[in-house]
């Protein structure tokens, strides 16, 4: 039998736990006041809706040429609309040798379950 697949889908699977944070855990690190980086990788346009109380602005089309602008010393959550797009950032810079993760959800599921006042798009 080939079990590629098998092991292909596993590792992907292991990759994503170890790559994503749930928001209500990055809530409690900023009640905490924890130190990290909090990257919104989203568009200005998004960005000018909405956003968390970041630390930095990195749109995702950009992560490419300003990654080095991050300091590999502190944690990185990314976040973007969805959590699709954090998790490709925090894919490239976990391979980069950044500690990076992607907060699942993204704003919209920090709108949905922590800041219902906030807006939506």
């Amino acid at each position: 039998k080939d079990y590629g697949n098998a092991f292909i889908v596993v590792l992907y699977i292991n990759v994503m736990v170890e790559l994503n944070i749930d928001a209500n855990e990055v809530k409690k690190k900023m009640d905490r006041k924890e130190k990290f980086i909090l990257l919104d990788v989203r568009t200005k346009w998004e960005r000018d809706i909405v956003k968390l109380e970041d630390n930095k602005f990195i749109p995702i089309q950009e992560g490419e040429e300003r990654y080095k602008e991050l300091d590999k010393k502190k944690e990185i959550i990314c976040y973007c609309h969805h959590g699709n797009r954090s998790l490709i950032a925090a894919q490239f810079l976990h391979e980069k040798g950044f500690k990076a993760k992607s907060m699942n959800g993204g704003i919209e599921y920090w709108a949905y379950a922590i800041d219902k006042n906030m807006r939506r798009y």
